[in-house]
C-alpha cells in the first residue's frame, strides 16, 4: 500500500479549536439544539466518539462555549468602557446598554449563556466571578463609592425574602474577599443587596423579552422603552445626577 493510500485510510485528526469553531458556527446558524456531538463530528468528517478525547460529554462542550461567550461579552463591554470618562453612573448605564446590544446582536449566544437549561444549572453567584460578572460588579462598586445610593428601607424588604438575600449577600462578600475585586464591601448591606437583585431582574427581564420577541406590546422602537427603564432605575437609586 502506498503512503497516500495509507494516509487516506486514517481518520482526520481534529483539535479542540476545530470542535469549538464548528460548534460556534452551528449555534450561530441554527441555535443551541443544533450543537450536538454527532453534528459536529459529521462536519469534521470524524465519528462522534473521536470528540470524547476533548470533551467528556455534550454538556461539557456547551459549558466551554458558554464560558467563551461570557468572555466575548466582557470584552465587548470593556472595549466600550475604554472610551468613557471615569464616571460610575455613565459607565454603569453604558454596561446596561452594551449588554442589550450584545444580546440582540447575538441572540443564540445569549440563549446559551443566560437562558438555556445548561445555564440554569449554574448558580448565579458563580457568574459574578466570571468576566461579565466582574465588570458588572466593578461598575456597581463605582456607583456605591461615588454616589449616595437610595436603597429600599430595611423594613420594606419582604420578610420571606430575607433568608435568601442574606445567603446571597454572604456568598457575594466571600467571593469578593477571595477575588480581590474593587468593591466597597462595607456598603453591601441587605438593602444594597436587594437593590442589586432587583436591578438585575429588571435589566435581564427587559433584554430577555426583547431578544425572544415576547415584549407584551408591539414597540416601534424598543430602545426608547429600555432607556426609559434605565432612567427610572437611575432616578430611583439616586444616581441620575452627580453628587455635590
Amino acid at each position: 500500500m502506498t503512503e497516500p493510500q495509507r494516509a487516506r485510510g486514517r481518520a482526520p485528526v481534529v483539535s479542540d479549536a476545530d470542535i469549538r469553531r464548528v460548534a460556534r458556527a452551528l449555534l450561530s446558524a441554527h441555535g443551541p439544539d443544533a450543537v450536538t456531538l454527532r453534528a459536529i463530528a459529521r462536519e469534521l468528517g470524524v465519528t462522534a466518539p473521536a470528540l470524547y478525547r476533548h470533551y467528556a460529554s455534550h454538556d461539557d462542550l456547551l459549558e466551554r462555549l458558554r464560558v467563551e461567550f461570557c468572555a466575548d461579552l466582557a470584552a465587548f463591554l470593556a472595549a466600550q468602557l475604554d472610551q468613557l470618562p471615569d464616571d460610575g453612573a455613565v459607565q454603569f448605564l453604558a454596561i446596561c446598554r452594551g449588554f442589550r446590544r450584545w444580546a440582540l446582536a447575538n441572540p443564540r449566544e445569549f440563549t446559551l449563556v443566560f437562558a438555556s437549561p445548561t445555564a440554569g444549572r449554574r448558580p448565579m453567584i458563580g457568574r459574578f466571578d466570571e468576566p461579565f460578572g466582574r465588570i458588572f460588579l466593578a461598575a456597581a462598586g463605582r456607583l456605591l463609592a461615588g454616589f449616595d445610593i437610595a436603597t429600599p428601607p430595611g423594613d420594606t424588604i419582604p420578610a420571606a425574602l430575607r433568608a435568601d438575600l442574606i445567603r446571597f449577600q454572604t456568598d457575594l462578600l466571600a467571593m469578593l474577599s477571595d477575588s480581590g475585586q474593587k468593591f466597597p464591601a462595607e456598603k453591601l448591606d441587605l438593602s444594597v443587596t436587594y437593590l442589586m437583585v432587583q436591578t438585575w431582574a429588571r435589566l435581564f427581564g427587559h433584554v430577555t423579552l426583547e431578544v425572544f420577541g415576547n415584549y407584551p406590546i408591539p414597540l416601534a422602537d424598543p430602545e426608547i422603552m429600555f432607556d426609559a427603564m434605565l432612567a427610572d432605575l437611575a432616578r430611583t437609586a439616586g444616581f441620575d445626577h452627580h453628587p455635590d
